[in-house]
Order: structure tokens, then C-alpha cells, then sequence
């Protein structure tokens, strides 16, 4: 029989009928509990989530970041979340940042700020083995990040909007649609059409947006009026992609991010950014001592005092997510640049030092009744916590060390186990004879959350390794 005439015999939604008799829909746990803020599974995307458990770091975050005057150049250009221990992978540190994220674009931090700022966040995540362990491929990660983000395209929607509006005489309904739509029309010329809306003024008026007069001639928004007429083509964000790509690394990219976008997100009335990097070990890691003193000269000449506008300015606010043996990693480095009188690392007390606390048992009973909850099936008349008692969720968090990661995936396994058996109720006991029936189950939950190629930071700092 043709393979293209074959189908498999199991249905898609058949495995969720084993979790019926806790009252869900399926496991609510990830099987890997790592985050993919790509992924469609909200359980591994960063979607489900707890704030309750990071509201101290989120507050910290809020009054010394996002609350910030950034029109004045003293304010706080870097911060630190750093792990207050050193229990590994899977605090929660990326989850945070993915909803920081989400938080600050939402309504691009103006909720957060009380209208005082426009700002958007940028997530960035070094590659692994050592392929952006130079500042120059760090940028080129930030100008990925806001390819992915579409914030370009926005910029160019608010730059046409802006110039449309002071032109139109009409009762503004033109401009009421939805973001999405709205991008789409600002880059129609039927639509200025139908709406008696003279592009060519238009164009004429955001040529002479008053942050974008410093620009160099050959800046991809210029591209369209380079023909003067109604009839140029739009630029778009594809435009900025390729005029990118066909810089050469180190100073003409650098100049193009750090200055002349900086006057491009002004003229679209940002008044900053925030750049969230994860993972940041993955840097220093694979770096020699010179390089690591090479990189942080290049971050405090791209933040503080570089002849870039972003430098005078403090456009781009950086977030550097550290584990704890990195601030003795590259202490030396920080301290030989003067990055360390600059944005001290190792100075825990200081407003731009995020402590990142290990959970509790609270966090932990928090954390599953979150999962839960997101899985719980309509009407289902069960606890929120079921099938876990309190007891066994105490006994997952202190097997667990209170790591998130490692107290989803054992109890992923302990509910697959469940729906094996056919048991009810997931008790302390179940906990305990779960882990002694299969000795490789910790081993297995290291693996997972150490997926990603690391060594042991704190050794390697203090020369132990």
C-alpha cells in the first residue's frame, strides 16, 4: 500500500483522556522543563507563570528600571540578576525574563512607567560554544532580536502615523483600527488614497522628523524617497535586514545600532530599551582573559562614555542574567576596563544588583497549583492541587532543592507514573517510593536542565577546576 494512502492508527487527542481522572486535560508539566520562547507549548514558552514567585525581583526591577526618568543620562544603563546560590540551571531566570518582556511591550512600559516613557524589550541569548563570544557578534544577536520583535516595523508604522496625523483634517477614524492593521495601511497607498491623504506630504513630513536629520544619506528608511514621487516603494523592515547584512562587522554595524538606530526609535517617540540577555555565561565561558577584558571595554564604550549616541545618551538598557559563580569570572575583566566603578558587579547592595533568591515551599505548592490550573478541565469538582497532597509537594520541593526546573519534570514524572498506575492521589510516600523504584530519575532531571554545554563556573573562577 502507498505510504501516502497510510494513516496511523492513534488519534491526536487520545492521550489526554488518561488524565481525566485527576480532572485534567493532560500533564500539565513539561517533560523538559526548559524554556523555548519560540515553542507553541505554553508549558516550555514562558507562558504559564507564577509572578507571585519573582514579585521582589520583578519590584526591583520596575523602581530602578522601568520606572526611571531615561531622558536623564545618569540613570541606570546596566543591571545584574544574579543567582543568590549555586544550585545550577532552572531557578526561573529565563521564565522571568520572557514575562519581563512580555510585561514592558505590552503596552511598550508606558503602564509600567505611568505614561513617563515608551520603551521595548529586546530577549537575547548568546549561542552556545562560544559563537558570540565577542562584543561585535553580541550586537549582531541585538539586531536579530528586533528582526524577531518587529520593532522596526512598528517604528516605521509610528513615524508615517505621526506625519499622517498632523496632515489629516479628517475626524481621526482613519487611524482607529488595530496595531496590526493600522501597520498594514500606513504602508498602502490605497489607503492614503481613500482616505485624501497626500503621501507625498506625507513623506516630505517625515523626511523632516527632527530626529532623523543627522542620519547618513544611505539610511535604509531614505530608500523611500529616493525618487521623490508618490509612487516610490514603501521600506520596510526587509530593508533594514539587507542594509545590515551588507555592513562589515565591528565599527560600521556598531555605528548603526548604537547611533543612527538610536535616532530612528526616537523619531518613532521611543525614548528607550531594554536588553534582556540570558545566559550571559556562555560569553565569558568561552573567552581568554584578554578577550574578556577586550569585551567589557566594548560594553562600557557601547553604555557609558563610547562616541556613540547611544553612549551619551543611555538609549539601550542592558540586563546581564547571571549565574552565581559568574560575577567571580569575570570580576578581573570588569575591575581592568573600569566597568566595575562604572556598574559594580560585585557589590550585591547596590540598585542595580538583582538577587535572585532560591525558592520555598510556598513557591513550590505556588508553582504546581499554577500548572495545574492551566490544565484543570471546566467544572471539574477537584482540589486545586489534585492529584498532589501538600505533603508530597513539600516532599518534591525538598528533593528538588527547590529548583523549578527539577520540581516540574519530577512531578511530570510522577503524574505519568500516576496515570500508569491507575492511582488517585499522589502522596509523600508515592514521592519517596517513585525516586527508590528508579534510582535514575535525579540523574536524569541533572541531565535535562544541563542539556546545554556548561562547566562548573565557581571552579573554574577560583581556579579549582
Amino acid at each position: 500500500m502507498s505510504k501516502l494512502s497510510r494513516k496511523p492508527t492513534a488519534a491526536f487527542n487520545d492521550a489526554p483522556a488518561r488524565f481525566a481522572r485527576f480532572g485534567l486535560l493532560e500533564n500539565p508539566f513539561p517533560s523538559e522543563p526548559t524554556v523555548n520562547k519560540d515553542s507553541q507549548d505554553p508549558r516550555i514558552n514562558g507562558e504559564i507563570y507564577e509572578i507571585e514567585l519573582r514579585q521582589n525581583e520583578f519590584e526591583r526591577v520596575r523602581a530602578n528600571f522601568l520606572r526611571a526618568d531615561l531622558a536623564q543620562p545618569n540613570h541606570l544603563r546596566l543591571g545584574y540578576i544574579i543567582d543568590t546560590s549555586y544550585i545550577g540551571r532552572g531557578n526561573g531566570k529565563s521564565a522571568f525574563l520572557v514575562n519581563l518582556q512580555d510585561a514592558i511591550n505590552r503596552h511598550n512600559n508606558l503602564d509600567i512607567s505611568e505614561e513617563q516613557t515608551k520603551c521595548f524589550a529586546l530577549y537575547v541569548v548568546p549561542e552556545s560554544g562560544g559563537r558570540t563570544k565577542t562584543f561585535a557578534s553580541l550586537l549582531n544577536k541585538i539586531f536579530d532580536s528586533m528582526l524577531r520583535l518587529g520593532i522596526i516595523e512598528e517604528s516605521l508604522a509610528t513615524i508615517r502615523l505621526n506625519a499622517a496625523r498632523s496632515l489629516h483634517t479628517g475626524d481621526g477614524t482613519a487611524f482607529s483600527a488595530d496595531d496590526d492593521v493600522l501597520i498594514e495601511n500606513l504602508r498602502s497607498e490605497q489607503w492614503y488614497t481613500d482616505h485624501e491623504i497626500n503621501l507625498s506630504e506625507v513623506r516630505d513630513a517625515v523626511r523632516s522628523n527632527p530626529a532623523l536629520q543627522e542620519l547618513p544619506p544611505d539610511f535604509p528608511l531614505f530608500r523611500e524617497f529616493a525618487r521623490g514621487g508618490l509612487y516610490a516603494e514603501f521600506v520596510t523592515q526587509d530593508d533594514f535586514e539587507r542594509y545590515f547584512k551588507s555592513l562589515k562587522n565591528g565599527r560600521d554595524r556598531f555605528e548603526f545600532v548604537l547611533s543612527h538606530m538610536v535616532r530612528f526609535f526616537r523619531a518613532a517617540d521611543f525614548t528607550g530599551a531594554f536588553i534582556l540577555v540570558d545566559d550571559f555565561e556562555r560569553i565569558p565561558d568561552f573567552q581568554s582573559r584578554r578577550q574578556r577584558k577586550d569585551f567589557a571595554l566594548e560594553l562600557r564604550s557601547a553604555l557609558f562614555d563610547g562616541p556613540t549616541l547611544n553612549a551619551r545618551l543611555g538609549f539601550y538598557n542592558m540586563f546581564l542574567v547571571l549565574h552565581a559563580g559568574v560575577p567571580p569570572l569575570i570580576s578581573d575583566a570588569w575591575s581592568e576596563s573600569g566597568m566595575e566603578n562604572r556598574s559594580p558587579l560585585l557589590q550585591q547592595a547596590d540598585r542595580h544588583v538583582i538577587p535572585f533568591e532560591k525558592l520555598n515551599p510556598k513557591h513550590a505548592k505556588l508553582l504546581l497549583k499554577k500548572y495545574l490550573g492551566e490544565y484543570r478541565e471546566k467544572g471539574a469538582a477537584f482540589d486545586e492541587l489534585a492529584p498532589f497532597t501538600e505533603a508530597a509537594i513539600k516532599e518534591i520541593g525538598v528533593v528538588s532543592e527547590f529548583n523549578a526546573a527539577k520540581i516540574l519534570k519530577l512531578a511530570y514524572g510522577l503524574l505519568e507514573h500516576a496515570a500508569d498506575e491507575g492511582s488517585d492521589e499522589i502522596t509523600e510516600t508515592a514521592v519517596s517510593d517513585y525516586r527508590e523504584k528508579d534510582p535514575l530519575v535525579n540523574e536524569r532531571i541533572e541531565a535535562t536542565i544541563a542539556s546545554a554545554e556548561t562547566v562548573d563556573l565557581f571552579k573554574k573562577a577560583t581556579g579549582t577546576e
